[in-house]
C-alpha cells in the first residue's frame, strides 16, 4: 500500500515549524527525497519555477500538495514519493483561498509511465473517506503509522 511505502522508505516528514513560505514548504517537503537520493536540490528548484509561472497548480485540493515537475528531469536519480505535513497551511497565492496545503506529496519518476502511474496511485488514496482529515491530525510518525496500520 502507498502509505506504507512512504514509512518503509523513510519518506515521511511531520514538520514542527511553520514554513516561511511556499518556496522553503516546497524545500522542506523534498529533503527526504535528496537525503535518500531520489532527486537532485535542483529538481525543487524546477518545481519552485513552474510554479512562479503556472500559479499553484501543484495544489490539488485544498490543504493537500502534489508537488512535481517534468518527469523528463535529469535531477530526478529514482522513483518515489514523500509525505511532509507542516503544522500551519501553507498559502501560495493570497488572493485564492483554496491555493494552501498542509499537505505534501512530493512526486519523483524516472520515467512519464512511472510519473502518471504515482499521481493515479496518489489521487486514489486521497478519495479515501476521511484519509486527509486524519492525516492533517498527524502528529507525529508514530501517529503517521497507525492510520496506516487501520487501514491494512
Amino acid at each position: 500500500m502507498l502509505l506504507n511505502d512512504f514509512l518503509e522508505k523513510d519518506l515521511v516528514d511531520i514538520r514542527h515549524e511553520p514554513a516561511k513560505d511556499w518556496r522553503d514548504a516546497l524545500r522542506q517537503s523534498g529533503a527526504k527525497l535528496i537525503e535518500h537520493q531520489y532527486i537532485k536540490k535542483e529538481y525543487l528548484d524546477e518545481i519552485i519555477l513552474n510554479v512562479e509561472k503556472n500559479g499553484p497548480y501543484i495544489v490539488i485540493v485544498p490543504g493537500v500538495a502534489m508537488p512535481h515537475a517534468l518527469a523528463e528531469s535529469t535531477n530526478v536519480l529514482g522513483t518515489a514519493i514523500s509525505f511532509t505535513k507542516f503544522p500551519e497551511p501553507v498559502v501560495f497565492d493570497k488572493d485564492n483561498p483554496d491555493s494552501h496545503a498542509q499537505l505534501f506529496f512530493t512526486l519523483a519518476a524516472k520515467d512519464p509511465d512511472q510519473h502518471l502511474k504515482n499521481i493515479s496511485d496518489l489521487s486514489d488514496l486521497l478519495m479515501t473517506d476521511g484519509l486527509i482529515d486524519k492525516l492533517l491530525a498527524v502528529d507525529s510518525v508514530a501517529d503517521f503509522k497507525a492510520i496506516v496500520d487501520g487501514m491494512s
